[in-house]
């Protein structure tokens, strides 16, 4: 009994830590390389308390990944036009309680992204735990939109809410 109590209250202590714990909210405050690479560019007025990534013409590094059961609870597969988002973004998301991921509004917003003449319209349905804040992760059909896989990644990218 004691043991059980014990595991509770560390387990407690440790969700209380880390929602005290700030998380970062520009591709500067990151502590990876890849974060520190990402830019933004914001091309239409946002109001200054809103993140910069939330409107406008946003740049960065675009990926692809194989597909399965991501983090807005949609299971894809790799002929789905879908992309992960930064876990900055998915995280910081307006709305988003940080609670049940499936419920982020972020889940099922569309975005254009663009390369090199080419384009393609994606659904947000996960999220990528190592992408810069502008960066996005493509499924392989999607990526291959935009530009050869034996590219790897796309540098310069730009893309756009839907």
């Amino acid at each position: 009994m004691f043991f059980t109590r014990a595991v509770v209250a560390l387990a407690l202590a440790v969700s209380a830590l880390a929602m005290a714990v700030p998380r970062a909210t520009n591709a500067t405050s990151g502590s990876s390389p890849e974060t520190l690479t990402a830019s933004t560019t914001v091309t239409s007025d946002a109001s200054s308390s809103d993140p910069s990534w939330l409107s406008g013409t946003q740049t960065g590094d675009g990926t692809f990944y194989q597909t399965g059961l991501g983090a807005c609870g949609v299971n894809n597969v790799d002929s789905d036009y879908i992309v992960a988002v930064s876990e900055d973004l998915f995280d910081n998301y307006p709305g988003y309680n940080g609670i049940n991921p499936s419920n982020n509004p972020v889940c099922n917003k569309q975005i254009t992204a663009n390369y090199n003449g080419n384009s393609v319209t994606v659904t947000v349905t996960d999220r990528c735990v190592g992408c810069a804040v502008t960066n996005l992760d493509f499924s392989p059909s999607a990526f291959s939109q935009l530009a050869s896989e034996s590219l790897g990644r796309l540098h310069g990218m730009t893309w756009t809410w839907t």
